[in-house]
């Protein structure tokens, strides 16, 4: 490690040191079923948004918490998986996990890292550099994590507590919490979609964005990305790069999105406060955003443009695929496109009952369909579709008083986005969405608990002086 990043990392400590009032710990902990303390907060996901949740914990003095991710250590989030541009898309001055401590922002790491004339001239962050980063800032700030543990099920255990069933190494193990936070990014509430038209195509054939796709073996192949989001490019562009023949992108709109609607509500008033409008309001500005999804930089664009065997179809919904002889034949408005392999850009939709950790209460999830009906002209299927989140990103019952236990499973996801703005998965929103979850954490196990603090007061008697009384001497005049 440089000179610069060790003292970058004693400047994280004293800084940390400098704001650590009030520093009382103030919960006790409660005993699960085996015996052992249980975790006051189980946070699931150590990619960006667990590590900055986890470390609002410990800012605010809960630090009986552990954060478990399937992946292997560094793999975390999609940075060195399937995230296939070159850099963040975000701009390189936009915070998020260092949550406001200045010592802690990429700024300081890339400086320490790089040197200040780096950053200076540095357009856009490397998502291989932001992965770094976020390694280092978990261990400046001591986070515990447990690598390769996959989440299994989620179910409710005596005293209030609720129970894990994590899977690491082969063996399955159960870990009991007051609360757990599903981190999960991208994948929180469902999964990948392949359209309709194709769930068909043999495995072998069709993948989506997210999967492990080998592009080398795509070389000299006919390639069609069905999407037009930066996801949909990034694909496509990765194929160009390795060599594919052919490349179409398919975009069923008219004419593709260029506009960026996540730049436009990258202020505090939205970020902060959208959720605590009603939910016409809230209906109406998500509806608003997510029917436009996410535009795609220049670069992103130029990426493909720049190869002659790269082909926009716009207005090209695919509305048929069939496997033939010749490879996969894709039927559009404006005519037939045949491909070797087709790679599917078309986001994630909600569908509780496909997540196995969530099989005890999937069928109970109250989602903005069961709240709340929109007016006819501002309708939509798949938004519907999304969980309907209390103040403090829990889930919410369908049926009150069937599956209680789910108010104490906190959604900070992609699916959170319908109830909070773009929290969960943007870099953009965590400084204002990561504290308002973590308040609601802390507020929900304060109150759990107001019986003991009340007896705590009511038996409090450390003096803080001590008085003396000195005699008076007889005869001396009152």
């Amino acid at each position: 490690m440089s000179e610069a990043l060790i003292q970058l990392e004693a400047d994280v400590h004293a800084d940390l040191a400098r704001i650590a009032h009030p520093g009382a710990a103030w919960l006790e902990p409660k005993a699960g079923p085996d015996g052992k303390p249980a975790l006051d907060v189980l946070i699931i996901g150590a990619g960006q948004s667990g590590i900055a949740i986890g470390f609002g914990l410990l800012r605010s003095r809960v630090s009986n918490i552990l954060l478990i991710d399937k992946a292997e250590e560094g793999k975390e989030g999609p940075w060195l998986t399937y995230a296939r541009m070159p850099t963040l898309r975000s701009p390189k001055d936009y915070t998020g996990p260092d949550l406001d401590i200045p010592s802690l922002t990429y700024q300081s790491w890339h400086e320490a890292r790089f040197g200040t004339a780096s950053w200076q001239e540095l357009g856009l962050i490397a998502r291989e550099h932001w992965a770094e980063y976020l390694l280092w800032l978990r261990r400046t700030v001591g986070l515990p994590v447990r690598n390769a543990c996959e989440l299994k099920e989620i179910a409710p255990a005596a005293a209030g507590l609720l129970a894990a069933r994590v899977k690491r190494a082969g063996e399955v193990e159960t870990l009991y919490a007051r609360k757990i936070v599903l981190a999960t990014g991208q994948e929180g509430m469902g999964g990948w979609m392949i359209p309709e038209q194709l769930m068909h195509l043999p495995a072998s054939s069709v993948a989506t964005v997210a999967d492990h796709i080998g592009f080398e073996s795509l070389r000299g192949k006919r390639v069609a990305v069905i999407g037009a989001g930066a996801s949909a490019f990034d694909n496509a562009a990765t194929a160009l790069e390795a060599g594919a023949a052919e490349v179409h992108l398919l975009c069923r709109r008219a004419q593709i999105q260029v506009i960026q609607p996540y730049r436009w509500l990258t202020f505090r008033g939205f970020l902060r406060h959208l959720s605590d409008l009603d939910d016409a309001w809230r209906w109406r500005f998500m509806r608003k955003i997510l029917e436009m999804r996410e535009g795609f930089p220049q670069p992103t664009y130029d990426r493909c443009a720049r190869h002659a065997n790269f082909t926009l179809h716009e207005g090209a919904p695919v509305e048929a695929a069939r496997k033939t002889d010749n490879g996969v034949e894709l039927q559009t408005p404006r005519g037939a496109i045949t491909a070797d392999f087709v790679i599917c850009g078309t986001g994630i939709d909600m569908d509780f009952a496909d997540r196995g950790e969530l099989a005890k209460c999937a069928g109970n999830i109250a989602t903005w369909a069961d709240r709340y009906q929109p007016p006819e002209d501002e309708r939509n299927e798949r938004l519907g579709r999304f969980p309907y989140l209390a103040d403090d990103y829990a889930f919410i019952e369908r049926v009150p008083g069937k599956t209680p236990w789910i108010a104490d499973i906190h959604l900070f996801a992609v699916a959170s986005t319908m109830s909070f703005g773009p929290s969960g998965s943007s870099i953009n929103a965590m400084t204002t969405a990561v504290p308002k979850l973590v308040h609601g954490l802390t507020r929900g196990l304060f109150r759990a608990d107001v019986e003991r603090h009340w007896d705590s007061l009511s038996a409090y008697d450390v003096p803080q002086a001590v008085v003396t009384r000195q005699a008076r001497e007889m005869g001396e005049s009152l």
